[in-house]
């Protein structure tokens, strides 16, 4: 659930914040207050896009922060699968734009557009004209039957989609190795060569790195026995001056007090300890010093073997370990090719029978389909009947199409709207209006099967009035029994069974033009249904009829609704 949008220096909007409440929130206001610029904050705060134009010609950024409280527990999953953990139950998203560069926040923590899209997904469902257009799209037709049957039809959409990665991996490779006897032959002279190469290489794991350790010692073998005999002088024991003969005697010298002060006696063992490493120091060096000895043949040898092996590098792989699978996947394509029939046979075998399992899956996936289609149209023509649609007749019709990996079936809404006339695609029978009462009745009937917390409204109320709007007015409050619902209308119907009311104005100070919302409260609410009724002027019995209005409408609310 949305309970808190923040809002600053967007458009006409200086600074204002909104706490929503569960259930229905309205949002009314005159044309121009700003309504479409609150909408468009939280699309912005979503990740939608906005001209840089639209921060406030006297401040350097714009700022939107949504906060969302979660309790569902599978969309909790859902979140820390993006890798995005609630906090005490709440997430935050926060957009910030300058001039020059924004910055997006989900928890505090710097984020992508893309993960902020795909967070604010699970959080809250926009609906304006644009998402009522998109019925019409057969694609989403597919999604909403999908969505409404999803117990059943989702287990076997996985099913169908890993079986056509599996086809498609198998088609891939089939496809890709025909070849005429020709290419056969000059392929497998290739690959011949390249293994021979590599065969007689001899490569073995490790051996660049364990030679070129001994190629830097060898190469630098003078500067090494210069350096390591200056050591042996400065540490020795042959020099007056050396380490060891001053440690030495200054160890001969404290040895001559030491039983003059129990005290020194900690320090004479000291300085034996340090006589003793220096000693074993240099034992061991002229034992290194001894033993080292430049090999001309030793180091002609690993030069060559290191050319060839950087020679190898540079043609099948970084490192030994990476030439060595590429030997591998080349024999493996030899034998292959060496037997092409045969593996162009087994191949095929193979494609077929993944064909025949995909084939399968897409049939139960078609079966349950049309299961859940026969339900669906009849519960969405139940629907539009509740929303004046008196003369309806809707169904859903299949079409096979080609294998994918969301199966082999397309559907179309087909809706009559009138007695006698034959079903047509939505797009070609239905307005505006009309699009937007059939998205309301598809989301009624969503309302307990998605899990999206907040749905936000705008332009539900296009084309309609009367009867017809207190039959959406009726859809919305009871959606709003489900989840969270905001909407953004004009309509008085609409607006009387608010859970909680808000009014957008237009306001002005000095030369300063500026957008507020405020919650109101009963009284207040009544007088803005007034003005919804009543226009310019309001009468005392303009506002009886507001009264009126949301009296009954609360009514409608405590009764049939909660029923």
């Amino acid at each position: 659930m949305l309970v808190d949008l923040h809002v600053k220096n967007l458009a006409l909007i200086r600074e204002e914040e909104v706490g929503f409440k569960p259930g229905l929130n309205i949002l009314t206001g005159e044309t121009g207050a700003g309504k479409s610029i609150l909408l468009g904050s939280v699309q912005l705060a979503l990740g939608g896009k906005m001209s840089r134009e639209m921060i406030r010609e006297d401040a350097d950024y714009a700022l939107v922060e949504l906060a969302f409280q979660v309790d569902d527990p599978r969309v909790v999953r859902e979140l820390e699968a993006l890798d995005v953990h609630p906090e005490d139950g709440m997430v935050w998203l926060s957009r910030r734009l300058a001039e020059k560069r924004s910055t997006n926040r989900i928890n505090g923590e710097t984020c992508t557009l893309a993960q902020m899209k795909a967070v604010g997904a699970l959080l809250i469902d926009i609906h304006g004209q644009h998402e009522h257009q998109s019925l019409l799209d057969r694609k989403r037709q597919l999604d909403i039957l999908d969505e409404y049957g999803k117990e059943q039809i989702a287990p076997v959409r996985q099913k169908v989609r890993a079986a056509y990665q599996a086809y498609q991996k198998l088609y891939r490779q089939f496809h890709e190795d025909e070849m005429d006897e020709v290419q056969r032959k000059r392929e497998i002279s290739f690959l011949e060569f390249e293994i021979r190469e590599l065969r007689e290489a001899d490569l073995k794991p490790g051996e660049d790195v364990e030679l070129e350790k001994q190629h830097r010692k060898l190469s630098n073998g003078k500067k090494i026995l210069e350096t390591l005999g200056e050591v042996h002088t400065c540490t020795g024991y042959d020099d007056p001056s050396g380490a060891g003969e001053r440690l030495g005697h200054a160890l001969q010298i404290l040895s001559g007090i030491s039983d003059l002060d129990e005290d020194l006696g900690p320090l004479e063992e000291m300085l034996t300890d340090l006589d003793g490493l220096l000693n074993d120091f240099n034992r061991e060096l002229t034992d290194y010093l001894s033993e080292w000895e430049f090999d001309e043949e030793e180091y002609y040898q690993i030069e060559k073997r290191l050319d060839l092996i950087n020679h190898l590098k540079a043609k099948y792989g970084n490192s030994v370990e990476e030439i060595q699978k590429y030997q591998k996947k080349q024999e493996e394509r030899l034998q292959r090719l060496q037997s092409y029939e045969e593996y162009k046979e087994e191949l095929a075998q193979k494609l077929e029978g993944q064909k025949e399992k995909l084939i399968q899956q897409c049939r139960i996936l078609t079966k349950y389909r049309k299961e859940y289609a026969k339900k669906l149209e009849q519960q969405i023509q139940e629907q539009l009947v509740d929303l004046n649609f008196l003369h309806v007749d809707l169904a859903i019709e299949f079409t096979g199409q080609a294998l994918t990996s969301n199966g082999a079936d397309q559907v179309e809404f087909m809706i009559s709207t009138n007695p006698g006339e034959p079903r047509k695609p939505f797009g070609k029978v239905v307005s505006g209006g009309e699009l937007s009462r059939i998205m309301l009745a598809v989301k009624t009937l969503l309302a307990d099967k998605d899990q999206i917390g907040t749905l936000i409204f705008d332009e539900i109320d296009t084309g309609i009035s009367g009867r017809t709007a207190q039959k959406v007015s009726e859809k919305m409050a009871y959606i709003g029994r489900q989840r969270q619902v905001i909407c953004i209308t004009h309509l008085p119907q609409i607006a009387s069974m608010a859970d909680a009311h808000y009014s957008i104005e237009k306001k002005q100070e000095g030369p300063d033009t500026f957008t507020a919302i405020r919650l109101l409260d009963d009284g207040d609410s009544v007088r803005e249904l007034a003005r919804l009724l009543g226009g310019a002027q309001i009468t005392q019995r303009v506002l009886e009829s507001a009264k009126e209005m949301k009296d009954l409408a609360d009514q409608q609310k405590n009764s049939r609704l909660k029923s």
